[in-house]
């Protein structure tokens, strides 16, 4: 269960996003990315930041932990999921117990899923000019 350690690691990635997470056992629920509350990162977007919620409402703990997360790369919706991905893995080095939870939810697994590389002759990775008959 939980040690005297002061804060719990987590690294998440998706697409070109990297988001590390420190987690804090006695917290309010605070989110902080990258020094700002979580909706004023995402302008606003309360979509996003209720997507942050997920792993905290999977294992019933919602205002229990502080999380301190530092993202870059990609957009703000490959972030979410990559910090969805932090969270979960430093829930999982809280309790151990978690894990499973996290795990049944598809929480843990990591979207392999990158950009295909572009071709040489083509506009992007498989988009080629239009056929012209004359």
């Amino acid at each position: 269960m939980a040690s005297a350690k002061q804060y719990y690691y987590g690294l998440g990635r998706r697409k070109s996003s990297t988001a590390t997470s420190r987690l804090y056992a006695k917290g309010k629920g605070d989110i902080t990315i990258n020094g700002k509350p979580a909706i004023e990162y995402f302008d606003g977007n309360e979509y996003l930041v209720s997507r942050l919620q997920k792993p905290f409402t999977t294992i019933s703990a919602e205002g229990q932990f502080d999380v301190t997360i530092v993202t870059k790369g990609g957009g703000h919706s490959s972030q979410t999921d990559a910090i969805i991905l932090a969270v979960s893995r430093s829930l999982a080095e809280f309790n151990e117990d978690y894990r499973s939870t996290l795990k049944r939810s598809g929480l843990v697994k990591r979207d392999p899923r990158e950009k295909e590389r572009k071709k040489p002759g083509l506009k992007r990775a498989r988009r080629a000019e239009q056929f012209s008959k004359r």
